[in-house]
């Protein structure tokens, strides 16, 4: 492609402000800029074009042919500018285009999808795109505004913001306690039934506290998908390692039992991770901050 001649719009702005003010120093005065700068503009626009534009005296100006047919391009280039302008601005203010996002799949089925519909609800120009995984998918190279992550973040060259508390608690259903028998300690759990995430038949159940201890356990369930993990717990398959975001109300209404309750899991708390923080999307930053707000209240699992 064959570049273009003009590379400065702020000497088509000049040129656009001489023929409308009617000569350079009136221009200059509406610009706030000194002479010599305005002239020196419609100088080099001329020198570039390789055509005179406006044909000076002393006491008034013309435009020439030329010039004519330029400032009608001109005027019509500005006026394109300043709406587009507009429209980025209006964007800035107002939560609309495609947020795309992804998120664990138990989290995103359960919490985050009644949220994202009461969200749009409000804000009916959004579109969503919700992508539910258990993997940590690289968000610059999927194309995603933010992730909806537990646990702590191991690229530093992310963004994290804090959206709720979370702990993780081993739990089974009281079926399974009163088959199997309700462990007493955490090296009982080698012997038990329990329920793993991912495609390995062992695991480590670490555990935090005064001294860190960690546990080497069997799958007798095992899964790549947390919500069949929590279905396995209450039909009563085996133990489990679960987020309360995921089993609190089961904890709460007798469905499941807290196992070894007096162990310290890991805090894992609720993030919402994004590429940069500077000149977020009015979609990402509102989003963000409902979703806080909407969490925060929901939590009630102090207790449990």
């Amino acid at each position: 492609m064959k570049p273009t001649t003009i590379d400065s719009l702020p000497a088509l702005v000049s040129f656009a402000h001489v023929v409308a003010a009617g000569s350079l120093s009136a221009a200059a005065r509406e610009l706030d800029l000194p002479l010599s700068v305005v002239s020196k503009r419609l100088a080099q626009l001329e020198t570039n074009l390789g055509v005179r534009l406006i044909q000076r005296t002393t006491r008034r100006q013309t435009l020439t042919e030329e010039g004519e047919l330029f400032h009608a391009q001109v005027v019509r280039i500005l006026d394109e500018v300043t709406q587009a302008e507009a429209l980025v601005t209006a964007r800035r203010q107002e939560v609309s285009g495609l947020l795309k996002m992804t998120a664990p799949r138990q989290f995103g089925r359960r919490r985050l999808t009644p949220l994202v519909a009461e969200f749009q609800r409000a804000h009916p120009k959004l579109a969503v795109q919700l992508e539910l995984t258990d993997s940590i998918v690289d968000l610059i190279d999927g194309g995603y505004d933010l992730a909806i992550r537990f646990g702590s973040l191991d690229d530093s060259s992310l963004i994290a913001t804090p959206l709720a508390p979370n702990f993780r608690v081993l739990c089974a259903s009281p079926a399974y306690l009163a088959e199997f028998g309700v462990p007493r300690g955490p090296s009982d759990l080698a012997a038990h039934r329990c329920i793993l995430n991912g495609d390995q038949p062992r695991a480590e159940w670490r555990f935090e506290g005064d001294e860190a201890i960690s546990v080497r356990v069997t799958g007798a369930s095992i899964t790549n998908d947390g919500e069949a993990a929590h279905q396995f717990a209450l039909e009563g398959a085996g133990i489990a390692f679960k987020s309360i975001w995921d089993v609190g109300d089961d904890l709460l209404e007798g469905r499941l039992r807290r196992v070894l309750p007096e162990l310290s899991l890991s805090a894992a708390p609720l993030h919402a991770i994004y590429a940069h923080s500077k000149h977020l999307a009015p979609r990402v930053r509102v989003f963000v901050d409902f979703l806080r707000e909407r969490l925060t209240n929901a939590w009630r699992w102090d207790r449990v």
